[in-house]
């Protein structure tokens, strides 16, 4: 089912990547969830998934980007301005939220969220909401992206870390250096514990939640370390401490 929703607002973080505001209502839905924009596009109607940035209660939406110059829809989308229309899916889907985790005596004390690029967007919803903070002793959320300049809601992040002294923030970049930033893949860095190290905290199957959200290669080489190390991924009718999901 689809719903028209109108961009009300857009922020340009660099020359591709980009946030919409979306005045529509898609009902309820849980932070982490995603859903489908969608545009008529010669004649053939284009859609693709998502993540919704901002917490469940406001009367729009919003989402993070990134133009891909021989992309079937992410072109259009970043020529939208405040006053377009476009096509939103209803109702939110997706299972890379908080009620997924384990709870009680095997959920553990501390919440680790790994994101690569765009795919920071599920967990800027979770840390928007309270629940995190009511279940996790700490939070730390590691944003990976080639470069300084394509960390979105960078400012956000350090605020959040200064407001909040069980949270975390550590951005790690592959393609230039850094102060105050990690250089490294996230794989590289939990296998070299440079992670952990800057974290202050380490990870262990005893009291460790990991969610992981970006690109395939991220999460492949990421799990193959963890579940090394004795995590093993989550199901429903096997609880662990590895949550996933592929960006693309």
């Amino acid at each position: 089912m689809w719903q028209v929703g109108k961009v009300i607002d857009r922020t340009d973080w660099n020359e591709r990547l980009f946030s919409l505001k979306i005045a529509v209502d898609i009902g309820p839905y849980l932070a982490g969830q995603f859903i489908k924009l969608a545009m008529s596009l010669q004649d053939k109607r284009v859609a693709r998934a998502y993540s919704i940035i901002n917490p469940p209660g406001s009367d729009y939406i919003e989402v993070l980007a990134v133009t891909v110059p021989d992309g079937q829809l992410s072109p259009a989308l970043h020529l939208l301005q405040p006053g377009d229309v476009i096509d939103v899916s209803v109702p939110a889907t997706g299972f890379l939220t908080l009620n997924e985790l384990p709870q009680g005596e095997i959920q553990g004390r501390h919440l680790w969220l790994l994101a690569t690029g765009t795919a920071v967007g599920p967990f800027l919803a979770i840390l928007d909401t309270a629940e995190p903070w009511q279940r996790f002793e700490k939070i730390v959320l590691v944003y990976g992206a080639r470069r300084a300049d394509e960390l979105a809601y960078f400012a956000k992040l350090q605020a959040l870390a200064m407001q909040r002294p069980q949270f975390r923030f550590l951005p790690a970049i592959t393609r230039e250096e850094h102060p105050g930033m990690l250089h490294c893949r996230i794989p590289d860095g939990l296998a070299s514990g440079s992670i952990e190290r800057h974290a202050g905290i380490s990870i262990a199957a005893a009291d460790s939640q990991i969610m992981l959200c970006g690109n395939p290669g991220m999460i492949r080489d990421s799990i193959s370390i963890l579940t090394d190390r004795g995590l093993r991924k989550n199901l429903r009718r096997a609880p662990g401490q590895i949550t996933t999901e592929k960006y693309w």
